[in-house]
């Protein structure tokens, strides 16, 4: 766990020495650039981290099917999520240390998801800060395909903001075959752009509340209707909900977005877009209290809530921003603390990284 705790507190320093260094954005849709050189360096810092781990989630579980793999034309072909097998063949021709699949992925997921973040956040460092301690970061190293998938998918906001839906969609299409759950993400693109807080809005909580309430109902139908794709097997899980603090955590945001919607929409003009997407994903950590498997799929929507939290302290008054910005450091500071360290017990192990030395 210290390499995780040192992680934060130094890419929290880079990337807020990168916005301090930063420059005036002209056109981007950020309004300052921060520092390319120290946004590196804290993007970096993370893949690194990420990519020379050995545990954490189901890290273990790939690191051995890369192992004992072979990976060749006929089995690639034959298998489901056939990009995320064609990387591993191909990193098989370089090495079978499976420590080069999990830095391989750590480092493409990780460089995306800041480049994106680098793009359009208002406050660089806070919305890498969220990164670590709403516990996104800890995700990444849990299910490396789909967490690859999302950062994929998360790449093409650009054209996601832009309406460019035949490149966006080209993108999605790319993604799915690290892992076919992101085809979502086609209908959502034209479900998400338009503008927030409308009966649309109110259409999808009361679904929410609806699947929550009916939930076995609705698990039913949902689980019939994949039993013969490869998440079939999902049915027989288990494991509970989701916890319930961790579906707080990405709904109070969308709360204070609602209630400063007009002045959010004044400094960001994109702003509806980022708060549609980032509501979809807020309904699915709701439903996943019943069934922790809907929060695999909001890895997909809560990424965009990195962006939208440092978006809204500008809806505060001036006076009260400094304020605010104290408030969620230390809100997500205890979130994290506690998640990492009296929910999970979570221990950092790597044969490179060793803390201390």
């Amino acid at each position: 766990m210290s390499i995780l705790w040192l992680t934060l507190v130094f890419v929290f320093i880079v990337s807020l020495a990168a916005r301090y260094f930063s420059v005036p954005a002209g056109i981007s849709p950020s309004t300052i650039i921060p520092n390319k050189f120290l946004a590196i360096a804290a993007a970096l810092t993370l893949a690194m981290v990420s990519g020379l781990r050995m545990n954490i989630g189901d890290t273990f579980l790939y690191m051995h099917s890369y192992s004992i793999g072979d990976f060749s034309w006929q089995s690639v072909a034959a298998s489901h999520d056939i990009g995320f097998n064609i990387l591993q063949m191909l990193l098989k021709q370089l090495s079978d240390d499976p420590q080069i699949l999990v830095l391989t992925t750590g480092v493409v997921t990780n460089l995306l998801i800041i480049m994106v973040i680098y793009k359009y956040t208002r406050l660089f460092e806070l919305s890498v800060y969220l990164y670590i301690t709403t516990g996104t970061f800890t995700v990444s190293m849990n299910g490396i395909r789909q967490f690859l998938a999302a950062s994929i998918v998360f790449a093409a906001t650009k054209f996601l903001l832009e309406g460019k839906w035949k490149s966006y969609i080209a993108v999605v299409v790319f993604a799915s075959f690290f892992h076919q759950s992101a085809l979502i993400m086609i209908p959502i693109y034209f479900i998400v752009r338009r503008k927030a807080w409308t009966r649309a809005t109110a259409i999808l909580l009361t679904l929410a509340v609806l699947i929550v309430v009916g939930f076995n109902e609705f698990s039913e139908l949902l689980f019939t209707a994949i039993k013969d794709t490869q998440y079939g097997s999902y049915q027989s899980f288990d494991e509970g909900g989701a916890n319930v603090l961790r579906a707080m955590v990405w709904i109070i945001p969308l709360v204070i977005a609602y209630f400063g919607r007009d002045k959010l929409r004044s400094v960001f003009p994109k702003a509806d877009i980022i708060v549609n997407i980032s509501l979809v994903g807020a309904i699915l950590m709701i439903i996943s209290t019943q069934n922790w498997i809907f929060a695999r799929m909001a890895i997909y929507f809560n990424l965009y809530q990195l962006i939208l939290i440092a978006w809204l302290i500008k809806v505060f008054r001036e006076k009260d921003q400094k304020l605010v910005y104290l408030c969620i450091l230390v809100f997500f500071f205890l979130f994290y603390f506690y998640e990492c360290v009296i929910a999970l017990g979570l221990h950092y192990q790597s044969n490179y990284l060793i803390w201390p030395f």
